[in-house]
């Protein structure tokens, strides 16, 4: 099968699992942000986890199906808009220079009001993001250790401290919000549909990072995609009961073996054309 068709196979069944996904979550991914006075969706925890742990290689393969549908496609960025400078309002201006200013009550109250009507007015879009996300921070940037908070150390003092009673260990059951979940859903499901659009985005992105815009270099992360078990999957032996081959392990999802075919067709859309 050529890429194209390879392409097209790997993106129905990604479809198939989003649906499988939000069948199960009982969420409406047409509506990514509840409106105001509704209930937020709430999932139960155990739930929720076993949703996103198919949902980080499903975007994982999502976009290495993008990157393989940008392949042969050229991008000519327009040139650079001059940006409008805005007056400085004078207070802000005397703040600059260390001058303390004082604002009226009715003032403030005006331009929150302007700000949430700013930001009501326009909905934010969430999309699939086109690059994985980097296993550490910034380069040089001192990773952040956090600390749960049933396992921090308490500090007493007998006699003058009281106790501190931790708080119990997150159960199974336990509520959490799938706003963000939902989000990430109907993101991935907009991506799907909208493929060769995806494609011209990277297509843009890629001609920025050539034009140096942009501070990475690959859009995807060292190492295996995050989600997948691809160091247990072998596409070529995987459903073959016989002869050389050996039967995949029980532990290998459908999404893992998409995983691994979407990793195959990003690496080789990614190589640079031999011009020798």
């Amino acid at each position: 099968m050529d890429g194209r068709a390879a392409i097209e196979w790997n993106r129905l069944a990604l479809k198939r699992i989003v649906a499988a996904l939000v069948a199960v979550a009982g969420l409406d991914i047409d509506h990514e942000t509840p409106a105001e006075g509704t209930t937020r969706p709430t999932l139960p925890r155990h739930l929720w986890l076993a949703i996103l742990r198919l949902l980080r290689p499903a975007e994982a393969a999502a976009r290495r199906l993008i990157i393989a549908a940008a392949r042969g496609i050229t991008v000519t960025l327009p040139p650079p808009r001059k940006r409008k400078t805005k007056p400085v309002p004078a207070e802000q201006f005397l703040r600059r220079l260390g001058i303390a200013v004082t604002m009226p009550a009715a003032e403030i109250a005006r331009a929150a009001t302007a700000g949430k009507a700013a930001t009501a007015a326009r909905p934010r879009s969430y999309c699939l993001p086109l690059l994985d996300p980097l296993r550490t921070p910034e380069p040089y940037e001192e990773r952040c250790r956090t600390v749960p908070a049933h396992a921090a150390p308490r500090i007493m003092l007998p006699g003058i401290i009281e106790p501190y009673r931790l708080p119990s260990p997150p159960s199974p059951g336990d509520p959490v919000s799938a706003v963000r979940l939902n989000q990430r859903l109907a993101a991935l499901a907009a991506a799907l549909d909208d493929l060769p659009g995806q494609a011209r985005r990277f297509a843009r992105w890629k001609a920025r990072r050539d034009a140096r815009l942009t501070r990475r270099v690959s859009p995807l992360r060292p190492g295996r995609p995050s989600g997948g078990r691809l160091s247990r999957f072998d596409p070529v032996a995987c459903g073959r009961s016989g002869g050389e081959g050996r039967k995949a392990p029980r532990t290998i999802r459908e999404v893992d073996g998409i995983l691994a075919h979407s990793h195959a067709l990003a690496l080789e859309a990614l190589k640079r054309p031999d011009t020798s």
